[in-house]
């Protein structure tokens, strides 16, 4: 069973971002958009760790609103043409991307976690996010 961490940045928001994903200490994956902001970078970062999860394994991320994204709010957005009551769904394609990828691997454990609380591969994780933001690659 693996742990991955996951994070994003943009600095400023919006602004050139950058996401990453840690495993055993070590980024196993980066990547950056020139424009962006931080809630498409958090994202970026979970689709990234559900590419290389494995049932059995668990992803943690800080952003809770991804958290809620894909376990409750997707559903409903989803059986109703993906609309929501109040406007357009921001960010569609990257929540319909989520989504599969969570849908997909249902044995791979999604956990909201605290972010910047001390907790070493969170604390990595937005280390190396702001290191893809400014260019850094694996």
């Amino acid at each position: 069973m693996a742990i991955f961490y996951t994070d994003g940045s943009a600095n400023p928001n919006p602004g050139p971002g950058g996401f990453a994903v840690i495993c055993d200490g070590q980024p196993v994956a980066l990547g950056r958009e020139a424009d962006s902001t931080n809630i498409r970078m958090e994202a970026k970062a979970l689709i990234a760790a559900y590419g290389v999860a494995q049932a059995g394994d668990e992803i943690l991320t800080d952003s809770e609103f991804w958290v809620n994204v894909v376990t409750k709010w997707a559903p409903g957005w989803k059986a109703n043409g993906w609309t929501k009551k109040n406007g357009a769904i921001k960010n569609l394609e990257l929540v319909q991307e989520l989504y599969a990828a969570y849908l997909a691997k249902p044995d791979v454990k999604l956990t909201w976690t605290r972010g910047h609380v001390g907790t070493e591969g969170n604390e990595l994780a937005d280390e190396w996010a702001n290191k893809a933001r400014k260019g850094a690659t694996l």
